[in-house]
């Protein structure tokens, strides 16, 4: 085996002896003197070159659950330190993607792409974790993919020359301009260097020249969303079951292909930041839902494709040695390249009629002259009526008739034999029943081949037993399925007449595919058209189901009625819905309200309707317009975490100085209590002072807190909103109880509530003698801490100014009235500053 017995690298094991601190978790220091990639793996898992892979057209989520993806990491050493380079490549998706980026000290973008790519093997360099001296990096990474397996490869195969070389040989024609765009960004072509060189070595074959498509991805063309916010806000992955549809991915993802459903999740993790693009995406949503044959028309065909990236992936790679199983896998991989091509002209024909530029774009991609070409090419050689169908017996069916009669005539010899083996062993079968006077039927598996089956009662059989000659018998409820000597015997010369038919329809697929390989990235151009369709078909069926609307892009987070996408999923019924509003002028929030009344689920569904309106997905409210967020910051959530150490307030601390350490103007930061891990004076300390930071940033904030005293943060900064939720008491008819009955609706001003956290304990069963004494000493503290704030008619002053010149600005930039409205709301403005403006003649009190 390739990482051969330890007993052999015993001497070469001090040249990468791995037992850091950060990477003591059983890494066997597995090191080849031979091999030229020395390498340390923590889970020695058996790579099986991708080649008979079974093709579900259905949208299974179950396309992300196993990972491919392998990602080399280098950084810059010395003065280039932060400076990092990435490559990835998907075993079943033939697409290189390149980027290099600096980064800062905590390696956030890092850390964020990894968790994107769900890899399922990471390479550094070995230098990268020498014993005793390994760097920040492969520390944090270890840290963070604690079930991914770890490479190391030799330092001198992350060579940039050579990766530029690779990508020369290797990169498709179409994608050339990748060398204008990576020729000085030498830690990427290092990584990429290291990366082909290793995955030619575990897939024991190479790319076909010129077949790859290779693109660099800068992080500046999405916008940012940190794991850790990824998690809280069920992006992907339901927090309480995995399993679990009830996350953004599960309401959104309607997809029909493999290739759609994976598009549509990295969406979700990326959203877009170009608002141009994202409104091309939403006229194309917009045709959809408004034509109805269209939006049919498209999902019947989107709906026949198989995974074509993963077809690709197979396609592009030349097998190092001819083995049967590679032979059946082409001849497969052909059958479904036929299948996917004859789709092109219906996938053209359902666009025929449509009118938004996306689409009208992806007609003409389609009226590429090559889909023709390949599918004329193959049609010479193979039989019109071969197509992709269920079944292992009638797929290998199609497999041995593909190549059409008279190209071959040993072929036609061969296939004749066959034929005449499978009559046989029915015959036999028929013979077998009447010897016996039994109802077999001859029946197929891959794995057993021709077998015999039997419905039958065990109480007509002679002595409640199958004949003597009969073995291999199994039983499952009434059905029996054995076989006999002969029959195994004629399954092995079946299987000697399928390997003949295999090897030579090989080499006649050999020969076509090497006349294809020069017109196949056209099917990149395919399989990017199917998934990006596939993802807008989700959103429009998504749309269908529910009231969503149409979002605006300005400079303003405005949402009438929004609502919150996977809460209306789990409750079958529209849930109750609420309106936002923050400008540049008002661009903190603090909300306030009861435990329980509805504070964390708004402030999610304001980060789910931003990421919604980013990916081009209608969002669920009456009427929305977003600024675009380059970054989304959450910290929510109150859990401590064992493995690092970290209390629950440690964990907050880390949390909320990421967001400083990041966040910038653009941002969009949901923060869900701080400071609730430590005493209520330092907490509040604590939350007024990230409040007075984030507040000179332009970012726009939603801050909800039970600490009431930070409302009165709006006296000395007039950007700040205080908001709550209502909440009604009822008296229970059975007497003096008072209970609460929330309403979930959002309102101007801070909580009136007191004391709501004694409410809450008394529904829950504490004893009342304990719930007294809480409400006697609660007064008693309250009485000698109540010392209010009180605005000064100078400080309300100042605000009726702020608020008005606010308004005024934004009327200036995003006004679309005609004069004499424009004057009409002019005046309100006045009427408004002057009834916010304290009368001069009172005292100062």
């Amino acid at each position: 085996s390739y990482f051969g017995d330890k007993s052999s690298c015993v001497e070469n094991a001090n040249t990468l002896n791995l037992t850091s601190s950060s990477s003591v978790r059983g890494l066997n220091s597995t090191c080849i003197g031979k091999t030229p990639l020395s390498s340390t793996r923590s889970v020695c898992r058996s790579h099986t070159p991708l080649m008979g892979y079974s093709v579900t057209s259905s949208s299974a989520v179950s396309g992300h659950s196993v990972a491919s993806v392998i990602v080399a990491v280098v950084e810059g050493r010395g003065l280039a330190r932060g400076e990092v380079g990435m490559a990835s490549i998907d075993l079943k998706n033939p697409e290189m993607v390149l980027s290099q980026f600096a980064d800062n000290t905590t390696y956030a973008k890092v850390i964020t792409k990894l968790k994107i790519l769900t890899p399922l093997e990471i390479i550094m360099s070995n230098t990268a974790c020498d014993a005793g001296n390994t760097t920040k990096l492969f520390s944090l990474i270890t840290e963070h993919f604690k079930n991914v397996t770890f490479t190391t490869v030799q330092r001198k195969y992350f060579n940039e020359t050579k990766g530029l070389e690779y990508i020369e040989q290797l990169c498709a024609s179409e994608f050339s301009t990748i060398f204008m765009e990576v020729q000085s960004k030498y830690y990427c072509l290092a990584a990429a260097a290291a990366l082909l060189k290793y995955v030619e070595f575990i897939q024991n074959a190479v790319y076909a020249p010129k077949s790859l498509k290779v693109r660099f991805q800068g992080s500046e063309k999405t916008a940012m969303i940190d794991s850790s916010s990824a998690q809280n806000l069920e992006l992907v992955v339901n927090n309480r079951d995995s399993r679990n549809g009830h996350t953004l991915l599960g309401v959104l993802n309607y997809t029909k292909t493999p290739g759609g459903s994976r598009r549509l999740r990295s969406n979700i993790l990326e959203p877009l930041v170009d608002a141009e693009t994202i409104n091309t995406r939403l006229d194309c949503v917009q045709e959809l839902l408004q034509d109805e044959e269209l939006f049919f028309g498209l999902q019947a065909v989107v709906s026949k494709f198989l995974d074509t990236e993963q077809l690709l992936s197979v396609l592009v790679q030349i097998p190092k040695q001819d083995t049967v199983k590679t032979a059946e896998s082409k001849i497969t991989n052909l059958i479904y390249l036929k299948h996917t091509l004859e789709l092109v002209e219906p996938l053209k024909a359902a666009l025929r009629s449509c009118s938004t530029q996306l689409l009208k774009a992806y007609y003409n991609s389609l009226e590429d002259t090559r889909f023709g070409i390949i599918l004329e090419k193959i049609t010479t050689v193979i039989n019109d009526d071969t197509r992709y169908t269920k079944g292992c017996l009638s797929m290998r069916t199609q497999k041995c008739y593909a190549v059409k009669p008279n190209i071959n005539e040993f072929l036609d010899i061969a296939r004749r034999t066959y034929t005449e083996i499978v009559d046989d062993i029915a015959g036999m079968i028929t013979q077998l029943a009447e010897k016996y006077s039994l109802p077999m039927k001859t029946s197929f598996s891959s794995a057993r081949g021709f077998f015999i089956q039997m419905n039958a009662d065990c109480s007509t059989l002679p002595n409640g037993q199958l004949p003597s000659e009969f073995t291999k018998i199994t039983k499952m409820k009434n059905t029996y399925s054995f076989t006999s000597a002969d029959l195994i015997k004629m399954n092995e010369r079946c299987q000697e007449s399928l390997r003949e038919i295999y090897h030579m329809t090989y080499l006649i697929v050999c020969k076509l595919l090497n006349e294809i390989y020069e017109h196949i990235h056209c099917l990149y151009k395919l399989s990017d058209i199917v998934s990006m369709l596939d993802m807008l078909l989700s959103f429009a069926h998504a749309c269908t189901l529910s009231d969503y609307v149409r979002p605006e892009f300005t400079d303003t987070l405005a949402i009438k009625q929004g609502w919150h996408p996977i809460l209306e999923k789990i409750a079958m019924e529209k849930p109750v819905s609420n309106n936002t509003y923050l400008t540049e002028g008002n661009n903190f929030v603090i909300i306030t309200g009861p435990n329980m009344s509805g504070k964390s689920t708004y402030l999610k569904q304001i980060a789910l309707c931003q990421i919604m309106a980013q990916i081009g997905s209608y969002v669920p409210a009456e009427y929305c317009s977003f600024r675009i967020a380059e970054q989304i910051f959450t910290r929510i959530g109150m859990d401590d975490d064992i493995e690092t150490n970290a209390s629950t307030f440690m964990k907050e601390m880390k949390e909320i100085t990421y967001i400083m350490q990041n966040a910038n103007d653009k941002s969009l930061i949901i923060i869900d209590e701080l400071g609730r891990g430590t005493s209520a004076e330092e907490g509040i300390g604590i939350c007024y002072a990230a409040c007075e930071y984030l507040l000179n940033l332009k970012a726009f904030t939603l801050f909800a807190t039970h600490f009431l005293e930070l409302c009165h943060i709006d006296a000395l900064y007039p950007n700040v909103e205080n908001y709550h939720f209502e909440v009604q008491h009822v008296r229970s008819s059975a007497g003096n109880k008072e209970k609460i009955a929330y309403t979930y609706t959002l309102s101007k001003g801070y909580t009136e509530e007191k004391n709501y956290g004694l409410k809450a304990a008394e529904v829950s069963s504490l004893p009342s003698s304990i719930i007294l004494d809480a409400k006697e000493i609660t007064n008693h503290i309250a009485k000698q801490i109540l010392h209010r704030h009180k605005s000064t008619p100078e400080m309300m002053k100042q605000r009726a100014a702020y608020q008005l010149a606010m308004r005024l600005v934004q009327t200036a930039r995003n006004s679309r009235l005609d004069p004499d409205s424009l004057r009409v709301y002019l005046k309100g403005l006045k009427k408004k500053y002057e009834a916010s403006c304290p009368a001069p003649e009172k005292d100062d009190e």
